[in-house]
C-alpha cells in the first residue's frame, strides 16, 4: 500500500470513528429529552460509523499498511432542537462523502486500483446515508414542531439501505 493511501485511509478511521462518537452524543441528548426513536436511530447509526471504521482498519491492515486509531475531539453535548440536530447531521454525512470522494479521486491518480476498487462501496453507502437524513428532514419539515411525538415513534421506520438497515 503507497504511503500516500495509508494515510488518507487513516484519516478516513479518524473520521469514521469520530462520525461514530458524534452520533452516540447526538443520541444520548435525544433519549435525555424523550425521543427514544430518534436516541435509537441516531445509536444505530453510530453503530454503523464504528463498522465502517473497522473496515477501513482492516482494509489498511490487511493491505500491508498499519491502521491507527486516533485521539478523539469531544463531539458538541447540546443540540437548540431536533431540527437543527438533523441539519447537523446531513451537514456531516456531506462532509463524510467529500472526503470518501478525495480517496476515490487520490486512489485513481495512484493508480491503486484495488482501492478505487474497494472504495466504491463506500461512495454507495454516502448517496444512500445522505438521501436518507435528507428524508428526515423533510419529513421534520412537514410536521414542524407539532407530532414529534409521531415523528419520534416512526423514524427506524425510515430506515433504508446499508449495512444495518441504513445510515452511514
Amino acid at each position: 500500500m503507497k504511503k500516500s493511501i495509508e494515510e488518507i485511509c487513516n484519516r478516513q478511521v479518524e473520521r469514521e470513528l469520530y462520525s461514530s462518537l458524534l452520533y452516540m452524543a447526538m443520541a444520548s441528548w435525544t433519549e435525555t429529552r424523550g425521543y427514544s426513536g430518534i436516541a435509537d436511530w441516531l445509536f444505530e447509526q453510530a453503530e454503523e460509523e464504528k463498522e465502517h471504521m473497522l473496515k477501513f482498519v482492516r482494509y489498511i491492515n490487511g493491505r500491508g499498511g498499519h491502521a491507527i486509531l486516533p485521539a478523539l475531539k469531544q463531539p458538541p453535548v447540546e443540540y437548540n432542537d431536533i431540527k437543527t440536530l438533523f441539519d447537523e447531521v446531513l451537514k456531516h454525512e456531506q462532509y463524510i462523502s467529500a472526503s470518501i470522494n478525495d480517496i476515490v479521486e487520490l486512489s485513481f491518480k495512484e493508480k491503486d486500483y484495488s482501492t478505487h476498487n474497494w472504495i466504491q462501496w463506500f461512495v454507495s453507502e454516502q448517496l444512500e446515508e445522505e438521501a436518507s437524513v435528507q428524508a428526515i428532514i423533510d419529513k421534520l419539515n412537514l410536521v414542524g414542531d407539532h407530532n414529534m411525538y409521531i415523528f419520534d415513534r416512526d423514524i427506524l421506520s425510515m430506515r433504508t439501505g446499508g449495512d444495518s438497515g441504513g445510515g452511514e
